[in-house]
């Protein structure tokens, strides 16, 4: 974080040249007059303003070059049309106000960036897990130096061209190279400054390895993070202050000028102004801090380490039919190279890709890298090389676009993405994907609607255009807070570590108390819902279940986790373990029926249940009320003993729900005129029994467990460290 910040601040002060995309890359600045560009300008602020956190809110990485790009054409397409439909010309002298060619290379150059960053990334990839397996500490000094030398003259190359042609210095002509710029040099001969830096850095790489004890993969991604921070700044923040300072700068002009706003032409913006240094310092101190206190930037980082990482666990994006497809595809063309393949280079080929053993509980896993350093390396590497070469070849791209992708062609290289996580992890790639074009369309459409309203009645409509922006802000950051702490909140479910029944049963018993808890809301909330016909209740409880549901499903994901755990005279914690997962998910499957079918029946506009229904509904729900209030209380007081009175009273309370049926079906045969109120009380009624059998079940099963005499047995954390 330190170096990175370190990064952003270099870079936003090196970035002292006003980008070109804001002023005249989009469109021809000296078709419009200072009115028309003030408006595309503040239509573009709104959008991208609005645009930007609704990816960061929902935590999805997308890109403020296309974002800006397309709001710019948006916006000057709108205003182009504006104008021609006053001078009564016709769609094609939309041409005139774009600058199509520019316009046309950013949008092939950021889609084929795309494309490359992800085949060069695990093309990459492919070839250092060969050279260096997963054991590449292991392997002779020489190779992590040469490794070392390649890397490292690739990133600091990126770091010179991206850095020094941002300075003044980089205008400076000297007589040793022949009179030219640096800048010019630094792009003319590429080849044989490339070849220089990689015979210093590996010569280097050999000292710092064998004299200084170094480990090279480290300091390759100190500086490899230096170098996307520097390239992140110079790009995204260029980008997000492009269009205000060259707004300002146009207001200043034509005070300047004294020309009415309406005649006042804006073709200065196609001449290049420097920005003043001290916004770059300020904006770059902005980025700085956003990248230490965001939490939505943390959310954005999360996602694409989570579709990047080795092994597998829970994912965040659902399969469908396109990651299936692809999936299939690939598990094809796999299987159809190695039989061209020799077998002995298959073996050797799956040798160097074995992943190292390590023994820790799944908890632990967390704590440990998405990855190894190999290929935090080849991310870093790839991607610097990757933004430096379209840099000197003068190619538009998008910095995030070009990271994003090549973290996950390394990924698929490197075989993270194993049978039970491919689907998943391709169906994300695919949505962030999706995601990118969404922007592009979203972007123009919105600038383009801005530029209109806007149009209407400038002061009137920009102030209600920016108290709605500030009130869809506050929105986003009330919602990713309440979020937050959704999944930081008291009663969310844990995983169970112990490796004794007694200790499972100690562990769990929270679990157990949480879920009786949230149970009984549930089903009080239901039973309220249809009394009150309330349809908003009924929404927000088939959250709350599907919620709870959730965490039990990850409960049992971790079963295969924690029967590894086990030694040899610990197996029986994992039945009970089992046995109490099992009971959960029966408790949440009735609670779920019950929920859907009364959201279903007052969603559906059926007629209202009886008053006498209701009123027996809520002589069942008091009574399961105090059941479950006994339930948790045992479980929150670790009184187990307690268990066996509640228990007693299983008869009393099925008898009760039974007689409610019974009376059903006596109203049924002589006054009940209504099938769907008949279906729905009977179905409440016998999904309120499955409820009571599957809440008795667990407690049974804690019952008969339970031993007093038995002291918990939980493992060491300083045994398990040491394994």
């Amino acid at each position: 974080m330190i170096v990175a910040s370190l990064g952003v601040a270099i870079g936003a002060v090196f970035s002292s040249g006003m980008m070109e995309v804001a002023r005249k890359g989009i469109f021809n600045p000296h078709e419009f007059m200072f009115n028309e560009i003030m408006i595309i300008f503040m239509a573009v602020m709104i959008t991208d303003i609005l645009l930007l956190d609704f990816f960061n809110t929902v935590g999805m990485p997308t890109s403020t070059t296309v974002s800006i790009v397309f709001e710019l054409l948006g916006a000057s397409v709108a205003m182009a049309l504006i104008k021609i439909g006053h001078a009564g010309g016709g769609l094609v002298d939309v041409v005139n106000y774009i600058n199509t060619t520019k316009a046309t290379e950013i949008i092939f150059g950021i889609l084929l960036s795309v494309v490359v960053a992800f085949s060069v990334g695990a093309l990459v990839q492919w070839f250092s897990r060969l050279l260096l397996s997963y054991n590449f500490e292991k392997k002779a000094k020489w190779v992590g130096a040469v490794f070392g030398g390649l890397a490292l003259s690739a990133i600091t190359y990126f770091i010179f061209l991206k850095g020094i042609k941002g300075t003044a210095f980089a205008d400076e002509s000297y007589d040793i190279i022949g009179g030219m710029k640096i800048k010019n040099f630094l792009e003319v001969q590429v080849l044989p400054i490339i070849g220089v830096s990689i015979v210093f850095w590996t010569l280097l790489s050999v000292i710092l390895i064998n004299f200084f004890k170094t480990n090279i993969y480290k300091l390759i991604i100190v500086v490899g993070t230096f170098a996307l921070a520097l390239a992140f700044a110079g790009n995204d923040l260029v980008n997000f202050i492009g269009v205000p300072i060259a707004a300002w700068q146009s207001y200043e002009a034509w005070v300047a000028s004294g020309v009415a706003a309406e005649s006042f032409s804006m073709g200065f913006l196609a001449d290049k102004v420097p920005t003043p240094t001290i916004l770059l310092v300020i904006s770059g101190l902005v980025m700085v801090l956003t990248l230490w206190f965001s939490e939505k930037a943390k959310s954005v980082t999360e996602t694409e380490i989570n579709l990047s990482r080795e092994g597998d666990g829970k994912e965040r994006f659902q399969p469908n039919f396109l990651s299936r497809g692809l999936v299939r595809f690939a598990i094809a063309s796999s299987q159809m190279m190695s039989y061209i393949l020799p077998n002995s280079w298959n073996e050797k080929i799956d040798k160097k890709f074995e992943k190292p053993v390590i023994a820790l509980n799944k908890s632990k896993t967390y704590e440990m890298p998405a990855f190894d350093m190999v290929r935090a390396a080849v991310n870093l590497m790839v991607a610097s090389v990757l933004i430096s070469l379209a840099t000197s070849m003068k190619l538009p791209l998008s910095t995030t676009y070009v990271t994003f992708m090549v973290a996950m062609g390394s990924s698929l290289a490197d075989r993270a993405w194993g049978a039970e996580s491919a689907v998943y992890r391709v169906a994300g790639v695919l949505n962030v994907i999706g995601g990118w074009f969404f922007t592009a369309i979203i972007a123009f459409v919105a600038a383009a609607t801005i530029v209109v309203l806007i149009n209407i009645h400038v002061p009137s409509m920009v102030g209600v255009l920016l108290l709605i922006a500030i009130l869809l802000l506050v929105r986003n950051y009330i919602a990713h807070n309440k979020k937050g702490k959704e999944l930081k909140a008291e009663d969310r479910l844990n995983k169970t570590e112990s490796s004794s029944v007694q200790g499972v049963i100690h562990e769990s018993a929270k679990n157990i108390a949480n879920v009786v808890k949230r149970g009984n809301r549930i089903y009080t909330n239901a039973i309220n819902g249809l009394a009150k016909q309330d349809l908003s209740l009924l929404k927000k409880n088939k959250k709350q279940v599907v919620k709870l549901s959730e965490e039990i499903d990850e409960l049992r994901d971790n079963i295969f986790y924690f029967i590894k755990n086990l030694d040899d005279s610990s197996v029986a914690a994992s039945n009970f373990y089992i046995n109490v997962l099992g009971y959960l998910q029966d408790m949440t499957q009735s609670l779920e029926y019950i929920t859907k079918v009364s959201h279903k029946h007052i969603n559906n506009n059926h007629k209202k249940l009886k008053f006498s229904q209701i009123k027996e509904l809520k002589e069942v729900d008091e009574r399961f009320e105090l059941f479950f209030n006994n339930t948790k209380n045992a479980f929150d007081s670790m009184s187990f003993e307690e268990i066996g009175t509640i228990l007693g009273r299983k008869k009393e309370i099925m008898g009760l729900v039974t007689d409610k049926i019974q009376k059903q079906v006596e109203r049924t045969r002589t006054e009940e005129s209504s099938p769907k109120n008949t279906t729905l009380y009977f179905s409440l009624l016998l999904e309120t029994k499955d409820l009571l059998n599957a809440t008795m079940n667990l407690l049974e099963e804690y019952h008969n467990a339970h031993d007093s005499s038995v002291k918990p047995a939980t493992i060491n954390p300083s045994e398990e460290e040491n394994k």
